[in-house]
């Protein structure tokens, strides 16, 4: 890929949605743009949250895919490093230069153990998680073939219903596997409660994490018991982070739809019955698509259909307007509800999506604008990469 130095307005258009220096209203769509203002505070307040409560906090990279974003966060936020999903992810955000990656997924494919082996060798602190005492073996294997250390937390299902034990013996047994094991080493517990993250009520989320905490806090009391200490204990969402601040036992955040945002996370409410989107984040990434057709009078159609985003967790929201509305989309079309027929062929709009994470996905390029100028454009450097 080249550099965007490298770009020309030639290749506007057909390599890139657009240049340094465009107005927004020149951006080729359907594309995604971040608000970098916007973005920055949010970053910014949550890196000033962790900090006021002594927590550290790993963004989470599967939502943007983006080394830029993680530099960025990073650079404003004090982040500690990232975590993600895929091997792929993680070999892409330590060769972008993030020196502490945890995958906070089970790692079991052989060829898989073997590539996150090799991560320490790029310069990264080496994180994954595990909840199967043969998959431990295996790891210890391929840390020792590679000369390298691999770090493990025990993971705990405590509501997602997904991966982890969810028993505090089980959690002991598996971290005494881990402390005995060459090249590997214990370094604690990952806790993440995903069900839970958008219910629309406060209380109802933190009676969820409440069953998160008490379930560490017993895993970690046994733990000391046998002489285990537990360097990491992480989890907590855009949807929970104040509760895990306040345990006392979780020591660092996971959140990463806070830097974005979306309509579904929007819509959840805070402790005083707000939307999140109203006070407590801003919204930062919007797919940018224009007005195509008007043939008919009460609805326009636009270039943004299900090819450029993921509708998993409902249609996107129309930014700062009530006049219009986004009714339905297929694969290269969105359908906009105008019945006073106030939109025109290739005006654009701001589309709040319904899913940041996958929608990032199926594109390229973030491009950031400041002040109706392009500013920057940041590859988005870990699309596709589910491996």
């Amino acid at each position: 890929m080249k550099d965007i130095t490298e770009f020309t307005d030639l290749d506007v258009g057909y390599d890139v949605p657009a240049l340094p220096g465009m107005d927004e209203s020149d951006i080729q769509t359907p594309c995604l743009i971040l608000d970098l203002d916007a973005l920055e505070r949010n970053v910014t307040k949550m890196g000033d949250f962790a900090k006021s409560h002594g927590m550290r906090h790993r963004v989470h990279g599967k939502m943007h895919k983006s080394v830029d974003v993680a530099l960025l966060q990073e650079r404003l936020g004090g982040s500690v490093g990232v975590c993600c999903q895929k091997v792929s992810e993680a070999e892409v955000f330590a060769r972008g230069g993030i020196k502490d990656v945890l995958v906070s997924n089970q790692v079991t494919h052989p060829a898989k153990i073997d590539r996150l082996a090799r991560l320490p060798k790029l310069g990264a602190r080496t994180i994954c998680c595990v909840d199967d005492l043969d998959n431990i073996p295996n790891l210890s294997a391929a840390a020792v073939k590679h000369g390298t250390q691999i770090e493990c937390l025990v993971e705990i299902d405590c509501g997602a219903g997904r991966c982890g034990v969810t028993t505090t013996p089980q959690v002991v047994e598996l971290a005494k596997a881990i402390d005995a094991a060459q090249s590997l080493k214990f370094a604690g517990i990952q806790a993440y409660q995903g069900a839970m993250q958008h219910l629309d009520s406060y209380e109802d989320r933190k009676g969820k994490t409440q069953i998160a905490i008490d379930m560490v806090t017993a895993a970690i009391t046994a733990l000391k018991s046998e002489g285990l200490d537990c360097d990491i204990v992480g989890g907590g969402g855009t949807g929970s982070y104040y509760f895990e601040s306040a345990s006392g036992v979780f020591n660092e955040l996971q959140c990463g739809s806070y830097a974005f945002m979306d309509a579904d996370y929007g819509r959840i409410h805070d402790k005083d019955g707000k939307r999140i989107d109203e006070g407590e984040w801003e919204n930062a990434l919007f797919i940018l698509t224009t007005v195509m057709s008007h043939a008919k009078a009460d609805k326009a159609i636009v270039d943004a259909g299900l090819k450029a985003q993921s509708v998993d967790s409902g249609l996107p929201v129309i930014f700062g307007r009530t006049d219009v509305t986004y009714v339905k989309c297929s694969d290269e079309h969105g359908v906009v509800s105008d019945p006073d027929g106030v939109l025109r062929v290739n005006d654009t709009l701001r589309l709040v999506p319904g899913h940041c994470d996958p929608t990032c996905n199926v594109h390229d390029w973030y491009v950031g604008v400041r002040g109706g100028k392009v500013e920057t454009l940041w590859p988005v450097s870990a699309r596709g990469k589910a491996y």
